[in-house]
């Protein structure tokens, strides 16, 4: 199999870099769309650069449901000409496909912990601004599927939800070049936090990729930090994907430690920023603001709330009917 050549696409937004990646391939690729204005404004120069049009770009490969990885994917599809393939794995396709299930995810999660009464109004704004267009996949996929992107070129998907329900793993077969979004969170980005919804799933996922995807090269949604702060870069080699999957491990150990504790003595609401998760922070240290979106402290002690209570729920039940 022919190796295939590998382009970071950046976008500006806010705070953050949003990098799609373009696999240039008989039937080329591009991986995560970032927001409503990155395909005209950060892709199409991008390949143009290098010699590549973005009319030609035949698979949209969408690595999970977030507003900064599909925000673009209506308006890359209709610069193809709608001829590209979409796809998106099935339990984050309503985030494709609905602007309002962007709120919906807000509200149930983050939402309940950040306390502004302007919350709800100010995602459904984001969302209308940043997603280009509600859009229906061309190919739902659940994991164990394989793409061809023409010749000899094929694209394997491996389930690997923790980040989100839905998130994937792209593998360019032979090469095993991963492209995995949001999952490898290690310390997380600007926030300096990791962010997922299921701790347990999380962790599985990175174990995953670490013992049996095996990357020789990985490929980052955003330049995750180390416990330093220093930044990764979004193209990891083999050692420094090892590392990345290694620390990823190691803070999701000591956040899991630090939040079954404080479950575990009950809840007290302060006034603390990190309320009612305020034992957590100064356990393992987090002293950045928890409130800017995404909210990634929030959403993750919520996935330990979330798995804590059910584990609760689940004893009492055995109990009652002995």
């Amino acid at each position: 199999m022919t190796d295939v050549a590998i382009h970071p696409l950046v976008s500006p937004w806010g705070r953050f870099g949003l990098y799609s990646f373009y696999i240039d391939a008989p039937e080329p690729a591009i991986v995560d769309t970032g927001i409503a204005s990155s395909p005209a404004e950060g892709m199409a120069p991008a390949l143009a650069a290098i010699g590549r049009r973005i009319e030609d770009v035949r698979w949209i490969l969408l690595t999970h449901g977030h507003i900064d990885h599909v925000g673009g994917a209506h308006a890359l599809w209709e610069l193809t000409g709608r001829r590209a393939q979409v796809v998106i794995h099935e339990a984050d396709a309503p985030l494709l496909r609905s602007r309002r299930a962007h709120v919906d995810e807000y509200l149930a999660g983050r939402g309940r912990y950040l306390g502004d009464p302007e919350g709800e109004a100010k995602v459904t704004a984001a969302a209308t601004a940043v997603i280009s267009g509600e859009l229906e996949p061309t190919l739902l996929v659940k994991g164990g599927e394989t793409l061809s992107l023409g010749g000899d070129v094929t694209v394997s998907v491996h389930s690997i939800p923790g980040h989100t329900a839905g998130s994937v793993a792209y593998v360019v077969d032979g090469q095993r070049s991963v492209f995995v979004g949001d999952a490898v969170q290690v310390h997380g980005a600007a926030n300096g936090f990791p962010g997922f919804e299921d701790p347990t799933a999380y962790r599985a996922s990175l174990e995953y990729l670490r013992d049996e995807v095996r990357p020789r090269h990985l490929y980052l949604g955003h330049p995750y930090r180390r416990a330093d702060g220093t930044a990764y870069g979004v193209e990891l080699d083999a050692a420094q994907t090892a590392e990345a999957l290694g620390e990823s491990l190691e803070i999701e150990d000591r956040v899991a430690a630090a939040a079954h504790g404080c479950l575990c003595a009950g809840l007290q609401e302060s006034s603390s920023p990190y309320s009612p998760f305020a034992p957590v922070a100064a356990q393992v240290g987090y002293e950045n603001d928890p409130t800017l979106e995404p909210s990634p402290f929030f959403t993750s002690l919520h996935g330990y709330r979330t798995r804590h209570e059910t584990q609760h729920s689940t004893t009492e039940h055995r109990t009652e009917n002995h």
